[in-house]
């Protein structure tokens, strides 16, 4: 009965325990690296070189496929980019295109024909053919549904195929992007 008065359960020391209280006592990563080199055993040579020689051939490996996978992203980010700096371009056209319908209506009123506004209006158009913006208006093409949208046709004597004889809203384009067709009256063959 003795015994089990004057005996304490002492816990028993974790290893981890102790090698967290070492290091953190010594602080250093020096330290805790020539720990866990001390504790490697080292293999005799020869097994050493067939080893040495299969694991490089497999980091060689992993560091190829690595590099192409890096390659990979690194292009895919840069299309990526490219994509979304036009579709930025594209929403800024699109958000503009009301205030070049009002200039074309200005123009047609003769509002617009000299003066500041008419030289305003001119920066403005120039600038958004920088960015690429091109119109689709031209009167006497070919009728085409991917760029005209018919409003109207008029049988005519004068033409052989479908031809846009009067545009109503001109059409804008950025690039090969149509952002808006034209709207058109089409003169078709009787």
């Amino acid at each position: 009965m003795a015994d089990s008065q004057n005996s304490e359960e002492i816990p028993e020391e974790n290893p981890d325990d102790a090698a967290a209280k070492n290091t953190d006592a010594e602080g250093d990563a020096l330290s805790q690296a020539e720990d866990i080199l001390n504790g490697v055993e080292v293999q005799p040579e020869d097994s050493v070189v067939q080893g040495a020689a299969g694991d490089a051939a497999e980091l060689k490996n992993d560091l190829l496929r690595l590099q192409a996978e890096y390659v990979n992203y690194r292009k895919r980010v840069e299309r990526d980019r490219a994509v979304a700096g036009q579709m930025a371009v594209i929403g800024v056209l699109n958000s503009l295109l009301p205030v070049l319908d009002d200039i074309d209506a200005g123009r047609t009123h003769g509002d617009i024909v000299q003066g500041p506004f008419a030289s305003i209006a001119t920066k403005l158009e120039t600038a958004l053919e920088t960015y690429g913006l091109e119109r689709i208006d031209a009167v006497g093409v070919p009728f085409d549904p991917t760029v005209h949208e018919a409003l109207i046709q008029q049988a005519s004597a004068d033409v052989e195929i479908d031809t846009v004889s009067q545009v109503l809203r001109k059409g804008y384009k950025s690039g090969d992007r149509i952002l808006r067709a034209a709207q058109v009256i089409v003169s078709v063959p009787e």
